[in-house]
This record gives structure tokens, C-alpha cells and sequence, in this order.
């Protein structure tokens, strides 16, 4: 399958660079190329791509505002995107709202050719990219200095004990395989309760859980 990627950023010459790169790739097509976050939304609405690159810092309409756009639920186009933020900064007061608000993961500009490649196919595969360390530092350095959500430790009420349980093991950054045997269950289950609670938190993937359980005080940031 060739996924189909839409790159937003205010520097033509950083989009050059990216699509050069992707288009490279047997099973990546670069479909659309934005220089502001208003162009974003609107070539993600008429192209419908499977992954958006998103550069935080954009004229007119800033990335955070363009994500809240595309993954809001007035979202015209029935394709909803994944989003993968970009920064120059590996700590970005405007990244964790990036999060938040669901996009599936973000990247550092000067990342390497490869790690791009690899976040642009992880991202499209539905799953979040919480790999490289600065990621789970940054949601760390946030949610210590935000208060704790009542409404994040209200919605706890929804889940199981089991799934609690699994939650927790996913804040704190375990892979399925990790949590399977800390839980002595099978890796079939965890992925069956992994669902369960994404549904039930309506939480698009992976990162907003992570969020969701620092928020609510299943996890505590390190000191």
C-alpha cells in the first residue's frame, strides 16, 4: 500500500528536502505541499492523505490549530489523517497541545533521513510514535507543571481494573509484549484491552493514553 503524505511548512526549502526524501521511497507519495496551516486544512480536506507532516510554527494558521481543525469533529473529509508534528525544538511549549489534541507523535527537524521515513510509516500504520525518548521526556516536562484533570480521573470510573492496569503500563512507556509479561497474559490480550480502553477514553492512539494517564495521576512524571 502507498501511503500518501500532505507536508506543511513555511520553508520552501524544508518541504523540498522532505519530498525529495519520501518521494525516494517505494511505498511513500508526497500528494501536496502547504506554507501555512490554513493551506493545510484545506489541501488535507481535498486530498485526503493518510499522513500529514506538520510544522508547529506556521504563518496564518498556526500546526497546533491546523491539527485541532483536522482532527476536530467538524472535519469534512470522512479520511481523517494522521498528523506528525514537526519542530525545531525537542522542547515545544505548543507540542504537547499538539498531542493532546491527537496527533499521533512529533519529530525534530534535524532528525535523520531514516527516522523520518520510519515515523512517516509508523504514523500511518495507526500506531503513535513514542519511541525516541524526547518524546516521553516531553510529556513528562508538561504534565508535571499542568494541574490534574478532574475529568480525566473522573472517566477511570469507565474502565476496568484490568484495563487500569494496562493503562498505567502503557503511561509509563511498556510495549504490548512488556505489558504481557509484567501481567502474565497473552500479547492477543493486552492488544484486546489496549482497544478497550482507547475506545472507551476516545482516545485516537497510543500518546493520548499516555497523556490521559499522566492527567490522571495513574502515572507521576519523574523528579
Amino acid at each position: 500500500m502507498t501511503i500518501s503524505v500532505l507536508i506543511a511548512d513555511d520553508q520552501a526549502m524544508v518541504r523540498a528536502g522532505f519530498a525529495a526524501l519520501l518521494d525516494a521511497q517505494d511505498d511513500v507519495r508526497v500528494v501536496g505541499q502547504a506554507a501555512d496551516g490554513a493551506q493545510a486544512v484545506a489541501l488535507a480536506t481535498r486530498l485526503n492523505p493518510d499522513v500529514v507532516l506538520m510544522d508547529v510554527r506556521m504563518p496564518e494558521l498556526d500546526g497546533i490549530a491546523a491539527t485541532r481543525r483536522i482532527l476536530g469533529p467538524s472535519y469534512p473529509a470522512a479520511h481523517v489523517p494522521r498528523i506528525l508534528m514537526l519542530t525545531t525544538f525537542d522542547i515545544d511549549d505548543y507540542v504537547y497541545d499538539a498531542l493532546e489534541a491527537g496527533a499521533s507523535g512529533f519529530l525534530l527537524k534535524d532528525a535523520l533521513p531514516e527516522d523520518l521515513v520510519h515515523a512517516v510509516r509508523v504514523v500511518a500504520a495507526g500506531d503513535a510514535l513514542l519511541a525516541p525518548s524526547v518524546t516521553r521526556r516531553m510529556i513528562e516536562h508538561f504534565a508535571a507543571r499542568r494541574p490534574r484533570s478532574g475529568s480525566a480521573a473522573a472517566a477511570l470510573h469507565e474502565l476496568t481494573e484490568r484495563e487500569r492496569e494496562v493503562l498505567t503500563l502503557i503511561g509509563r512507556g511498556r510495549s504490548n509484549g512488556e505489558i504481557a509479561a509484567e501481567l502474565f497474559i497473552s500479547e492477543q490480550t493486552v492488544k484486546t484491552h489496549v482497544g478497550k480502553v482507547l475506545a472507551k477514553l476516545g482516545a485516537r492512539d497510543r500518546v493520548q493514553a499516555v497523556i490521559f494517564a499522566y492527567d490522571a495521576g495513574l502515572v507521576e512524571p519523574a523528579a
